[in-house]
């Protein structure tokens, strides 16, 4: 799982936590349904966004199927999102792995840049980013923007150098984002809202990127690895601000959106996008990060999955802010079959 979104469903509360899940739920399905099983490894947290924002603009009610017993769910079946939202999430999460894929195939990071692996791994992004043109081109989405905006992305990097503008590298992830962004406008009929949620995609593609530059940062420099900051030499300082902008520009322009029910995509376009910077900087061991929310460590590249708690912690309606597990005791007294998505955070009672 990666994407710098997090959910905690202490935050959202019981009912809007079972509408991220029903989304992440219906995701994962939609890849494999459309794609095989291998591609449900493509399932991340910020393409889920895409989904999110054709359901929160659609005037009818949720579109949802019946979903077999998953682990992740406690074993229990499950009312997941169905239909061309988390189609088109599905085309964009395709295409933000096959980029991560082909990163490391250029890096040699990882398994899949082994030297064995890395034709196999090269196939696999060739392939995704096949299949997800074509489910596009039926969702009316030319994913033709996607596709360039990867093979753009090498050449400005490969050009980039003391002096460059970030920005210029930042690019090409914002204007692919800010196209699937603005897609969602017209699968919810609600044309209008292109301008702004474009603007939005723009800059939560930049932010994406950059706090991706900087979580490598260190590590990239110490290995000789390409870096974004170092190539451009652009300080640590610089970037915090871009993304201070960015996520203040996010909250101005959503206030232009018109949404038939905006909470869920509100909390994570604002507050979880705020922390996701704060918690990124902090991590890195930049000063000036701010407090991270939820300080356990993962590793490098890595996101903490959304843990659904146990079985009757998920999918019980709450009030918005209600603690969805009511009686259950904190810290080293609470019930040994209770999981809790955010042990160590300070945003409820489960620290």
């Amino acid at each position: 799982m990666f994407g710098i979104i997090r959910p905690c469903r202490h935050r959202l509360g019981g009912a809007l936590a079972a509408a991220w899940t029903a989304q992440l739920c219906g995701l994962c399905l939609a890849l494999c349904d459309d794609y095989g099983q291998t591609a449900r490894i493509a399932t991340n947290y910020d393409g889920l966004v895409v989904s999110l924002l054709v359901e929160a603009q659609s005037a009818g009610r949720p579109t949802r199927r019946k979903a077999g017993r998953c682990p992740l769910r406690g074993m229990r079946r499950a009312d997941v999102a169905a239909g061309e939202c988390v189609r088109l999430a599905a085309v964009v999460s395709l295409a933000l792995a096959a980029a991560r894929v082909r990163d490391h195939v250029a890096d040699r990071d990882g398994m899949l840049g082994a030297i064995g692996m890395r034709p196999a791994a090269r196939r696999i992004a060739e392939r995704w980013v096949r299949q997800g043109t074509d489910t596009g081109h039926a969702l009316g989405f030319d994913t033709g923007v996607l596709v360039a905006a990867m093979d753009r992305q090498a050449a400005l990097e490969a050009s980039a150098g003391p002096g460059s503008s970030l920005l210029l590298v930042t690019e090409p992830t914002e204007t692919a984002v800010a196209a699937a962004f603005a897609h969602t406008a017209v699968l919810a009929g609600r044309p209008d809202n292109r301008a702004p949620l474009r603007e939005i995609g723009q800059l939560f593609g930049r932010v994406a990127h950059l706090l991706d530059a900087v979580e490598d940062h260190r590590d990239d420099v110490a290995q000789g690895k390409w870096n974004p900051l170092a190539a451009t030499e652009t300080p640590v300082e610089a970037a915090r601000a871009l993304c201070d902008d960015a996520v203040l520009g996010i909250e101005l322009a959503l206030a232009d959106v018109e949404f038939t029910d905006g909470r869920l995509v509100h909390r994570q376009l604002t507050g979880e996008v705020r922390r996701a910077v704060s918690r990124t900087f902090t991590r890195a061991g930049y000063p000036g990060g701010g407090e991270d929310p939820n300080p356990r460590k993962t590793k490098k590249g890595q996101q903490d999955p959304i843990s659904f708690g146990d079985q009757a912690g998920y999918a019980q309606p709450a009030a918005e802010g209600e603690n969805p597990n009511p009686g259950r005791k904190s810290g080293r007294g609470r019930s040994s079959s209770y999981v809790c998505c955010c042990d160590g955070c300070d945003c409820c009672d489960c620290s």
